[in-house]
């Protein structure tokens, strides 16, 4: 059942209007678990947009199955998805930076208050981000190192590649995940893919993790296919690959292959002189989760990062021991 969460007044007789999906099992008791599906919070990030889309068509495919409560919310920011822009325009702003919100604040604010009091309360939230146009995001789930005990074992079942685990400093206290998991709603935040693109195969793999939450939680009765152990970062050293030199970046290796210290991941070429500029080396041996998509770069400009193997840690762990670092 389409539902309307928020609805605003905006000038020209037009609307601000955010809708939610609510599927229910059949003979509702009154005591179902309810798990969130969220996404479109950033209009230039496809990816969940087809995860709404399938995970729905899965559900409504075999309905005898769905035990608890399915809400689905498919575009927090409907105008940044109809223009194509990441913020929400005319108000120039991100949207996840302005969360828990405020009822009798500025307009957004109050949107955003209005999100929050619809969401809390719900079993599980799953906040579905892609990438930028510039980056490849492998599918991994990223956490506050504060809520690692309660989200790590329910990441570890959603069908990521990787769980990267952020130290508190650097997680931002405005988001709707933070927000959420500060009132006692659990939220895991996916990234994965690239901006303005769909992968369906991320897509595909995503929702079967998802069935295999909701089965967790006993919101799902339904078969479930074979769901991949993650890696998570709390024992693996990340590396970053910056650019030294601007020109066009062309990558060498795929998103998601395991690469050795020192392999050669891609090159930065200057197609004025026809000179290499830069040949993009590992800094460690591990997995390739995120790849540089858009070719031109400059000094500084990310490339890639590389999730390290447990030789890397131990190695790093000895060096320490022995006074060399």
């Amino acid at each position: 059942m389409v539902e309307t969460v928020v609805s605003m007044e905006l000038p020209v007789d037009e609307k601000l209007t955010i809708r939610k999906n609510r599927i229910m099992p059949a003979h509702p008791t009154g005591d179902e678990k309810r798990i969130a599906i969220v996404t479109g919070t950033h209009g230039d990030e496809l990816e969940g947009q087809f995860v709404c889309y399938e995970l729905l068509r899965r559900l409504k495919a075999e309905p005898g199955y769905l035990k608890g409560i399915v809400d689905v919310y498919p575009a927090l920011n409907p105008l940044g998805i109809d223009s194509i822009t990441r913020g929400i325009p005319m108000f120039d702003l991100d949207m996840n930076r302005i969360f828990p919100g405020n009822e009798e604040g500025p307009m957004m604010e109050s949107v955003v208050y209005g999100l929050m009091e619809d969401l809390k309360g719900a079993d599980l939230c799953v906040d579905i981000h892609a990438s930028n146009i510039f980056l490849m995001e492998l599918p991994q789930v990223r956490i506050n190192e504060l809520t690692a005990e309660t989200l790590v074992p329910l990441a570890k079942k959603i069908n990521v590649d990787f769980v990267w685990v952020h130290a508190s400093a650097t997680v931002l206290e405005s988001t709707l995940a933070y927000s959420l998991n500060s009132i006692g709603t659990p939220t895991l935040v996916v990234e994965m893919g690239v901006g303005m693109r769909i992968t369906k195969e991320y897509g595909y793999q995503l929702v079967e993790g998802i069935l295999n939450v909701m089965k967790e939680l006993g919101v799902w009765e339904g078969d479930v296919g074979e769901v991949r152990t993650p890696i998570v970062s709390t024992d693996r050293e990340v590396g970053y690959l910056n650019a030294d030199s601007a020109g066009i970046y062309v990558p060498h290796v795929k998103i998601g292959e395991q690469v050795e210290e020192g392999a050669l991941l891609g090159e930065i070429l200057n197609p004025l002189t026809g000179d290499v500029e830069q040949s993009v080396t590992s800094p460690i041996s591990g997995l390739v989760f995120t790849r540089r998509e858009y070719p031109v770069v400059y000094s500084g400009s990310l490339l890639g990062r590389i999730l390290g193997s447990r030789d890397n840690e131990e190695e790093a762990d000895d060096n320490a021991e022995d006074g060399n670092i």
